[in-house]
């Protein structure tokens, strides 16, 4: 088994650094809708009397508006048991830390990259989004498109376009997220792009880059292109924060921000 052990999403409960996710009670073909999950997230007085601080959202207004830095994992088991884990730092100081984890509801494919249009398959890789990535107005709740492909996959010739996180569930190659969790991550990065952070990066991983994991996987086609992503893996979880991400001779390199 690997390193990552998820349960299915009906057995699992919120709790201070996990969301499940869930149903929202906005329209998802309203105009404003972003305005509305925006508003919702940032201004308490919104909520009457419910609390949001605690069970089951154990919501931070406080963190809206900090820097922000996402990692997705897929995990191993199955394309139910996906990670997207939302990193934040606060002014001032040196390493981000883990604010929360959201369940992914879906993501097509297997474990591995994306290389073609048409392969419905998730990408693995260093990505980001930036303000003109955010959809409002997105078919799927919302959403925010990660910038499939990279220089890494236009060296490689790899094909795709409008590979999101977004909501509704539902996936052919994107990382799909229940509305509840779309509206919270775009609201943590609409206020860190308002806030000033020029791009929010997103980095794509099979599963935890541990050597226990890569072991597993020893035979697999992927293993040379999973020990590069491991690279950038260990960056952040030795610094605490992303590195910078180039291409050099078909291979991810990093480097200081």
């Amino acid at each position: 088994m690997l390193g990552l052990t998820l349960g299915s999403m009906a057995e699992e409960e919120s709790t201070a650094t996990f969301f499940a996710g869930g149903n929202t009670e906005i329209d998802g073909q309203a105009k404003d809708r972003a305005e509305q999950a925006i508003r919702k997230w940032t201004t308490p007085e919104a909520w009457g009397d419910e609390d949001p601080t605690g069970e089951p959202y154990f919501w931070n207004f406080d963190a809206v508006g900090r820097e922000i830095f996402i990692r997705i994992i897929k995990g191993g088991g199955g394309n139910r048991d996906g990670l997207l884990q939302v990193w934040l730092r606060k002014g001032g100081e040196e390493r981000f830390e883990l604010y929360k984890s959201y369940r992914v509801a879906r993501f097509s494919g297997r474990l591995g990259p994306k290389k073609a249009q048409g392969d419905f398959q998730a990408p693995e890789g260093f990505y980001y989004v930036s303000r003109d990535r955010m959809n409002p107005k997105s078919d799927f709740h919302l959403s925010m498109d990660i910038g499939y492909p990279n220089a890494y996959d236009r060296h490689y010739e790899r094909t795709g376009d409008f590979l999101m996180i977004h909501g509704n569930r539902v996936s052919i190659g994107c990382y799909a997220m229940t509305a509840l969790s779309s509206e919270q991550i775009y609201t943590l990065v609409d206020g860190a792009l308002k806030n000033g952070q020029r791009v929010v990066r997103v980095h794509c991983f099979p599963f935890e880059m541990t050597e226990d994991n890569l072991e597993m996987f020893d035979g697999s086609e992927h293993k040379e292109f999973w020990r590069n992503l491991k690279e950038g893996w260990d960056w952040f979880e030795e610094r605490g924060v992303p590195p910078d991400v180039n291409v050099n001779e078909g291979k991810y390199v990093f480097s200081e921000l």
